[in-house]
Formats: structure tokens, C-alpha cells, sequence
């Protein structure tokens, strides 16, 4: 797991893809945070999952996974491929990468 170090970051970079992919402009992780709720919830209630605010451990974790990788999935993986882009051209420069 990332420490505070790596996570403040990586801030930059999730905030430019968040800004890349067409997310609403957002000042604050709190602001952040409270979106991507109020997304969840509807993302669940459009795929039929009965996602409830509070306990929902009878939630399969099938259902519960496609919630969450419907939200997250497009904002990981766009920072991961940025990652390895940044990645690659570093080592590009250094010679290292053939």
C-alpha cells in the first residue's frame, strides 16, 4: 500500500486525468469524495445493484466490484498508463529503454 508521501504525489497527476476525462471541476478531495458518492449510488442504480448508504454486507462482492469499477476503473487505469508513459520516456532519455 502507497504511504502519505506517495499518495500526495500522485494528487497531481489523478487530478489532471479527473480534469482529462471530463469530471466536473473539483477544488478539494472532500469535493472529490462527495461526487464520487453521489456517483456511486447512482452508478449502482443504474446496473441494478441495491447498493444502500450505511451496512451493505450482503452485498455480493460481484455486484459491490462493478460498482466500484465502473467509478474508479476509468481514473486508475488512466494513471496507470500515464505512469508507464512517464515511465518509458524516462528511460527513453537515460538510454536505458532499447
Amino acid at each position: 500500500m502507497a504511504d502519505a508521501t506517495t499518495r500526495k504525489g500522485l494528487e497531481p497527476l489523478k487530478w489532471q486525468v479527473i480534469r482529462d476525462l471530463g469530471y466536473p471541476p473539483m477544488q478539494s478531495e472532500a469535493q472529490y469524495r462527495q461526487h464520487l458518492d453521489r456517483l456511486k449510488y447512482d452508478v449502482a442504480r443504474q446496473i441494478g445493484v441495491p447498493l444502500q448508504p450505511g451496512y451493505n454486507g450482503n452485498l455480493p462482492s460481484r455486484d459491490a466490484g462493478a460498482v466500484g469499477g465502473r467509478i474508479g476503473g476509468p481514473i486508475g487505469g488512466n494513471m496507470v498508463r500515464r505512469m508507464i508513459a512517464m515511465a518509458e520516456q524516462h528511460m527513453a532519455q537515460r538510454g536505458s529503454l532499447s
